[in-house]
Parts: C-alpha cells; structure tokens; sequence
C-alpha cells in the first residue's frame, strides 16, 4: 500500500480501547493498535494520536456532581488510556511521547505545539491526553483542534462502529450507512459522529475526517492510504 498522507490524526474512541468488555482496557485492542500504528511509521507517515476516557468515565452521564468536575475526571481517564497506548507502540518498537493539556510532568510532557511538532518530525508518535484541558470541550474537539495546530492532513477517526449512521446501528438494525458526507452535513443533520465545535474546526481549516471501526482488519493502514472504507467526510 502507498500512503496519500504524510501526517495524520488518529482518534481512538476510549470505548473502542475496551473491546468487548465495554470497561477497561483490552490487551488485545492494545495491541491491535499498535501494530496499525507500526504499519504507518513503517511507511514513514508522522502520527499524533488523541485517545478518548469513555472506557473509564463519561462525565456527560454524571447526574450527580457539577459538570466541570466531571469533565477534569474524563481527562483524567484519557491520560490513563494515553500512557497505555505508549506503553503498547513503545512495545512494538515505536518511539512515542504523551503531551498532556492538565500539567503531569512526573508521567507526561506538558502539551507544547512546537515541541509536538518537533516530535513529529523526528519519527516520534505523539500522543495528546487530558483533552483541551479545559471542561465543556469534548475529545472530538481536542482532535479537531491538535489537528489543526500540528498541520494533520486528514483525522482518522477510529470508532467502535464502522462508518456512520443516521441512528445508532445496534439499537436500530435498519439505520441509513453513509459512504460520504460534507462537514456541513454533519453540523446539519446532527449525526452523532462528533460534535458541532469539532466539526466546525474541520471545516473551517478544510481538514477531511475519515471515519471507520478500529476492529477493522488494517483499517488504520487502509484509511491512511485512502481506501475507501467507512465515512469519509470532506
């Protein structure tokens, strides 16, 4: 395969980390990751990655405390989810660095757009944790945005599901499957693929989201070289 990037976002959803177990972290998804990370580096294309909590806590479920609270625990779940990704590309012989937005400096770098980009440059896969740092913005946002301030060509958009859909697929066996949509389409017809602040950073820095299953065999490799699976919004 030949890849049509040369730098890419990828988002991983914290659900999809989980596997079958819906909680937690799956060894074999651990895995699965990394060795489609391996197949990017190999092919010499930069990787950052953005990585979601929803394996740990979703705060948007949280009836019981002030959403703020509940949003610094989400990050707080990604940065768990980052240092196991690095621990699993590090395994696979992938050098790679966490940058997180809430200062850790005992585990993680401190997020520095020049030094990302730094990274990046040098072979290194960047890992961002701990979202935007700041509550009310979600990892859809954060990916959005890092995407945009590192210069990624397109965000491969890793999900538990494989495309997207104008109803959630395992509650509604008929639900309509896209093969493509624009940024406006989602911010119009509210598809539940990200949220409108994401969307809206896209489009307005003309950055293409592709959308497709993590469970997907090669999927990763196979977005990043352009073949047409999943969603690919533009």
């Amino acid at each position: 395969m030949k890849a049509i990037y040369k730098r890419v976002l990828l988002k991983i959803s914290g659900e999809a980390l989980a596997g079958e177990t819906h909680f937690g972290l799956n060894d074999e998804m651990l895995a699965g990751v990394a060795a489609q990370v391996k197949q990017l580096t190999d092919l010499g294309i930069q990787v950052a990655v953005v990585v979601g909590g929803g394996n740990f806590w979703r705060g948007r479920t949280s009836n019981n405390m002030d959403r703020p609270t509940a949003d610094y625990m989400g990050m707080l779940a990604t940065c768990m989810n980052g240092l196991a990704l690095q621990s699993a590309f590090e395994a696979v012989g992938i050098p790679t660095r966490v940058q997180t937005a809430i200062e850790m400096r005992e585990v993680a770098e401190p997020y520095a757009r020049r030094k990302a980009m730094d990274h990046l440059e040098a072979g290194k896969v960047v890992i961002f944790a701990a979202g935007t740092g700041s509550p009310f913005f979600s990892t859809d946002t954060t990916a959005a945005l890092r995407a945009a301030e590192v210069g990624a060509e397109v965000i491969l958009l890793a999900k538990k599901i494989d495309a997207v859909y104008d109803a959630d697929p395992e509650k509604v066996p008929d639900a309509k499957r896209f093969d493509s949509l624009t940024h406006q389409d989602i911010l119009t017809l509210g598809l539940g693929v990200m949220d409108a602040t994401a969307a809206s950073i896209c489009k307005e820095n003309n950055i293409p989201i592709h959308v497709f299953g993590l469970s997907e065999k090669d999927g990763v490799l196979r977005a990043a070289c352009g073949e047409k699976i999943g969603t690919i919004i533009k």
